[in-house]
C-alpha cells in the first residue's frame, strides 16, 4: 500500500498563501467606495475570510499549514471579530503589534533558556545550519520581530488608517523580504548547503 505525498510548494505557492490575504485586505479597502468606516469592516471582513481560504488550500495542496500561520490565523479570527463587533478598528491595527511582540518572546525564552525554537520550527529550510548560526539567526529574527512591534505601533498611533494599511502592504513585506534576505551571507558562512529557495521557506507569515 502507498502513500500519495504531495509536492512540496512553489516559492509562488508559498508567496501567495503568505501575502495573497494582506493583498485582499489592501485591493478591498483601495477600490472599495464609501466612508472610511464601511471600507474598513468590509476589508477586515475580506482578510479574516483569505487568511482562513489561504490556510485550507495550504492544507489540500501540502497537507501542511505552519504553526506559525496557525497563530497569525487565529489571531486575526479574534481581533477581526472585535473589529467587527466594536466597529473599532484598533483592534485589527494592534494585532500586528501582539504577533510580533508574541514571536520576539516566545524566541527570547528560547535563547534564554538554550532551547533551539527556531530549528525546532524551521530546520528543514535551513540544511547544514550549525548551532552557532541557529543561534545567529534567532537572535536576529528576535530582534527584527521586536523592532516590527515598535514600528507598528508608531505607524497606526500618528498616521491614517489608508497610510497604514498601505503600510502593510508596501512597508511590512519588503522590509520582511530585505530582512530575510540579508542573513543569507551569515547562514552560508555556518553551514547551510544551499541558498535555493531559502528565503521563501523561512517567511513568517503577513501578520
Amino acid at each position: 500500500m502507498t502513500t500519495e505525498t504531495k509536492a512540496a510548494p512553489s516559492p509562488g505557492f508559498r508567496m501567495l498563501i503568505d501575502f495573497g490575504p494582506l493583498a485582499v485586505f489592501f485591493a478591498v479597502n483601495s477600490f472599495m467606495g464609501g466612508p472610511q468606516l464601511m471600507r474598513m469592516l468590509v476589508a477586515t471582513a475580506a482578510f479574516m475570510v483569505a487568511i482562513f481560504v489561504a490556510m485550507g488550500v495550504s492544507l489540500w495542496k501540502t497537507r501542511h499549514i505552519s504553526p506559525m500561520l496557525w497563530i497569525s490565523g487565529a489571531l486575526v479570527l479574534v481581533f477581526g471579530g472585535l473589529t467587527l463587533w466594536f466597529r473599532d478598528e484598533t483592534f485589527i491595527k494592534v494585532k500586528p503589534t501582539i504577533v510580533y511582540a508574541m514571536f520576539a518572546i516566545v524566541l527570547a525564552y528560547g535563547l534564554i533558556t538554550k532551547k533551539p525554537l527556531l530549528q525546532m520550527l524551521l530546520e528543514s529550510a535551513y540544511p547544514g545550519l550549525t548551532a552557532k548560526g541557529w543561534r545567529l539567526l534567532t537572535i536576529n529574527w528576535t530582534v527584527f520581530f521586536a523592532a516590527m512591534a515598535v514600528l507598528n505601533e508608531i505607524v497606526w498611533r500618528t498616521q491614517s488608517w489608508d497610510f497604514w494599511v498601505g503600510f502593510k502592504l508596501w512597508g511590512v513585506v519588503p522590509l520582511t523580504l530585505i530582512f530575510a534576505m540579508g542573513n543569507i551571507p551569515m547562514l552560508l558562512r555556518h553551514g547551510l548547503t544551499t541558498d535555493r529557495e531559502i528565503v521563501d521557506k523561512a517567511l513568517p507569515p503577513e501578520q
